[in-house]
């Protein structure tokens, strides 16, 4: 039979190959799902992996989901390599978007382009504020940074409708739950007229060198990350653990602000209840399938973004709900689990113990109910003994 054997040390080529396993899972999975709906398996898997890169506009639209998701990974991926679980980015992104947009709509025609630095500073200060209320809590009250964050989601899904169906609501649209659009001098520049890709994902690509940078070149980086994989080790080394938890926290909150400032003004253009698309939360699988590196996040954010226009394809083409987004997201979190645990565990196979005794010519134990009876002794054999 098949049994799991712990190995001597962590595997460094299971930790490589347990994504690719993952997505080659996923992907089986997925076959077997479009033929249960009733589609052609591979004109499925062609929307989801083919569509999204075949042209220069479709890479370009592949950029616009690309940016935010790994913006914000890259920055859940300093908070988790420091072993605090920054769950909220969703609700940090809303915020960077609402603070983003308030500067937007302060200014009028005559306003600079350099409104923009604002625009995006302002974005990244809200996800920031938004992150230190966790980090106070978890730090003043010892709050469970999971539960404070995630539940800070839903108060700030909140706060947004509360503003496009209240003060910010444009009075030209009627009725319409959504501010008035961005005047152009607010609008991220895009980096190609007639498509939606913006200077963000210049940001995004500065970014992924500037993490890279941070925690394998720096002493903070390198705090963070003991902290992380060795508490206690830290603690005797001296390194500051509220230091850790504010400096991921608030580095965190900041990259998710920042996602919500490029996107409320680049491709929105505008704020609307469906400024929340998910990305903080896709950000967290998007950070763990990249095994928590900058550039691996940089390969899974792709992957990512592909499952998302894939997503809207299958909608538009196939007939099928935008929801399998979700479906492939989370078939691939659920494989990389799995597979994650071939890093620590190889599997054996081995033979079960009846089979082994039975094989080696041993007698086979009397039953359980046998073992309380006498043996039956032959006289004959008695009296030979005694003689003996």
């Amino acid at each position: 039979m098949l049994t799991l054997e712990s190995r001597s040390e962590p595997s460094r080529t299971m930790t490589i190959v347990s994504p690719l396993l993952a997505l080659g899972i996923t992907v089986v999975i997925g076959m077997l799902l479009f033929m249960m709906l009733g589609k052609d398996p591979m004109r499925g898997l062609q929307v989801f992996f083919i569509e999204p890169v075949k042209s220069g506009y479709a890479l370009s639209e592949l950029a616009v989901k690309a940016t935010p998701l790994l913006l914000i990974a890259l920055g859940l991926s300093v908070c988790f390599r420091s072993n605090v679980w920054n769950i909220g980015a969703e609700g940090q992104f809303i915020l960077g978007a609402i603070a983003a947009g308030g500067v937007a709509m302060m200014a009028d025609k005559d306003s600079s382009r350099f409104i923009v630095i604002a625009i995006l500073l302002a974005g990244a200060a809200g996800g920031m504020a938004w992150a230190a209320i966790v980090a106070f809590l978890r730090d003043r009250a010892n709050a469970n940074e999971i539960l404070v964050s995630l539940m800070l989601v839903y108060v700030a899904d909140m706060l947004l409708s509360y503003l496009v169906y209240g003060p910010w609501k444009d009075p030209a649209a009627y009725n319409f739950p959504q501010t008035i659009s961005f005047l152009e001098p607010t609008k991220i520049p895009r980096l190609f007229s007639g498509w939606r890709v913006t200077i963000g994902a210049v940001i995004a690509v500065i970014a992924v060198f500037l993490f890279w940078l941070f925690l394998f070149r720096t002493y903070a980086g390198f705090q963070l990350q003991v902290g992380g994989l060795a508490p206690a080790a830290a603690r005797y080394a001296g390194f500051s653990s509220r230091k850790a938890l504010w400096m991921a926290m608030l580095g965190s909150g900041g990259m998710a602000g920042l996602a919500g400032g490029l996107e409320a003004a680049g491709p929105l253009g505008q704020l609307t209840p469906h400024v929340p698309a998910g990305y903080g939360f896709a950000a967290i699988i998007v950070a763990f399938v990249g095994r928590l590196h900058p550039v691996g996040v940089v390969f899974s954010t792709v992957l990512m973004s592909m499952f998302y226009i894939g997503g809207e394809l299958a909608q538009s083409r196939l007939g099928l709900p935008k929801s399998l987004t979700g479906v492939f997201q989370g078939m691939l979190l659920f494989a990389l689990l799995a597979c994650d645990t071939l890093i620590v565990y190889r599997i054996r196979w081995r033979h079960s113990p009846h089979h082994a005794s039975a094989s080696s010519g041993q007698a086979k134990p009397l039953p359980r109910g046998d073992e309380s009876k006498p043996l039956a002794v032959d006289p004959s054999d008695a009296e030979q003994g005694a003689k003996v």
